[in-house]
């Protein structure tokens, strides 16, 4: 049974009071902005539970009207402390996606290193003078306008500087040299105790242990937030199998589980993975509307926080990229 109505997969990164913070150059929601945000979404849309959403994914349970679903990406200690009591408030059920690494191993995840270097205040520019002179010193690479051409480009909210840097510390680089660099840009710029800012930023077992309990989905992230693509198939579902020691931290079982593709990156080797695992629903950041009983249930399209009121500024394509 299918249904004519769509639904709109909404993705959270970070959640929490932003401008007068110590990070004022995070990009994320305004924990008020997030109070807006929901008065809008519930009185536009049926905000589904995860269970009901994904019965309508697969096309088993009609919708009465357009729809949503709300997903949290990356396990952030924002969504228990601003995120969770306001859902509790309105009785409202989300999915939320932490990697294991982070919610077990209290490790900074790449992706977060970049963001607070980037948000503490350090000029890009020189930030990417810095990555082309450890290119320059590490033997074997090109030179670093030939990175530069290809990736020091606007892209979304990012300027050509911001992009470059990202890109760079992100897949560009050799894995070591990317995580050293990124390692001593964080130590230099943002704080020498990594493990400790690993504490402040991400839940802990306790807190998903406590948001499953009140009838919150927990899904899985991967176990290290890496790249899925750009893996061979047996690293692939490595990093997917261990990410589900944390369901066991949890108390959760393994089986049908959800999954959120880290960086929306994957592979049809990816989704071979996730099928012989009997993972029920994976989410994308393909910015779409899902239409339940037709989109792949491992291809789950989702629209960015921004594409909604009070924001609404950016093309859906903006952010999620």
């Amino acid at each position: 049974m299918s249904s004519h109505h769509q639904l709109d997969v909404v993705m959270y990164h970070f959640v929490r009071p932003i401008e007068q913070s110590r990070w004022p150059g995070i990009k994320g929601l305004e924990a008020s902005a997030f109070d807006t945000q929901l008065d809008y979404l519930e009185a536009t849309y049926d905000v589904l539970t995860p269970k009901d959403a994904i019965a309508a994914l697969r096309g088993d349970r009609p919708l009465s009207r357009r729809s949503c679903l709300l997903t949290f990406d990356d396990g952030y200690k924002d969504h228990f402390t601003h995120v969770f009591p306001r859902l509790q408030e309105r009785n409202l059920k989300g999915i939320f996606f932490p990697p294991a690494c982070a919610a077990l191993d209290r490790h900074m995840l790449d992706v977060n290193k970049i963001h607070f270097i980037l948000a503490g205040g350090s000029d890009p520019k020189q930030l990417g003078n810095l990555i082309d002179e450890a290119v320059r010193a590490h033997p074997g690479l090109p030179a670093p306008d030939t990175f530069r051409d290809e990736h020091h480009h606007a892209f979304g909210y990012d300027t050509a500087d911001v992009i470059y840097v990202k890109r760079m510390l992100q897949h560009a680089l050799p894995s070591k040299l990317r995580r050293t660099l990124a390692d001593d840009l964080f130590a230099q710029t943002v704080s020498s105790d990594a493990g400790s800012f690993a504490d402040d930023l991400y839940c802990n077992v306790d807190d998903l242990r406590e948001m499953h309990e009140a009838g919150h989905m927990i899904g899985s992230h991967g176990n290290a937030h890496v790249w899925l693509d750009r893996m061979n198939a047996d690293d692939q579902r490595a990093d997917i199998f261990n990410s589900f020691r944390l369901f066991d931290a949890i108390g959760m079982p393994n089986s049908n589980f959800t999954f959120c593709y880290p960086y929306g990156s994957y592979n049809q080797e990816t989704l071979s993975c996730l099928e012989a695992m009997c993972c029920v629903a994976a989410f994308t950041t393909k910015p779409e509307s899902a239409t339940p009983g037709s989109d792949g249930l491992l291809e789950i399209p989702r629209l960015d926080t921004n594409v909604f009121p009070p924001r609404a500024q950016a093309a859906p394509f903006a952010m999620t990229a």
